[in-house]
């Protein structure tokens, strides 16, 4: 459900904190045009509302040796709450795992999985994909290149 009671400033100071999360206070107070004391008050009750979840630093994975995303498409046997229940619990443990997603259409699920390279995704799909007994089919998609990705949400669209 969306949060009805988020104002200019604060998706000004959202926009600011998507785009350079190590902004001090006072340089956010300047940016949204408050005081720092406000500001701050307003950045720590959007951590506390959850709408800032937290803060992260970006790698590329290419530059640390992981620059295969495969994009996986898994069908399960069936569709009940404990098959779904145990792929879902089976993958959010496995670390290759970047992003997984219950659809609808053909696939039940899509998932992007980052690998060092073609040998080091067969061994995934091995050693624990193929072992999650829920599934019936997969389907993997390799990507050629990254052509954008975006880490900060559209705000100029809300409200």
């Amino acid at each position: 459900m969306p949060n009805t009671d988020l104002d200019e400033i604060d998706l000004r100071i959202l926009n600011h904190m998507q785009g350079d999360a190590r902004l001090t206070n006072v340089e956010l107070a300047e940016r949204v045009g408050l005081s720092p004391s406000p500001c701050l008050r307003r950045l720590r009750k959007l951590e506390n509302d959850g709408v800032i979840q937290g803060y992260m630093t970006f790698v590329d994975q290419t530059k640390i040796g992981l620059p295969v995303s495969v994009f996986v498409s898994v069908a399960l046997k069936e569709q009940s709450e404990a098959a779904l229940e145990e792929f879902e619990a089976s993958v959010a443990a496995l670390p290759e795992v970047m992003e997984c997603y219950l659809m609808t259409g053909t696939s039940d699920y899509l998932m992007r999985v980052v690998t060092q390279d073609l040998a080091d995704y067969e061994r995934f799909l091995k050693n624990h994909l193929t072992r999650i007994p829920a599934i019936a089919s997969i389907q993997s998609s390799f990507a050629l290149k990254q052509v954008t990705y975006r880490t900060a949400l559209p705000l100029s669209e809300v409200g």
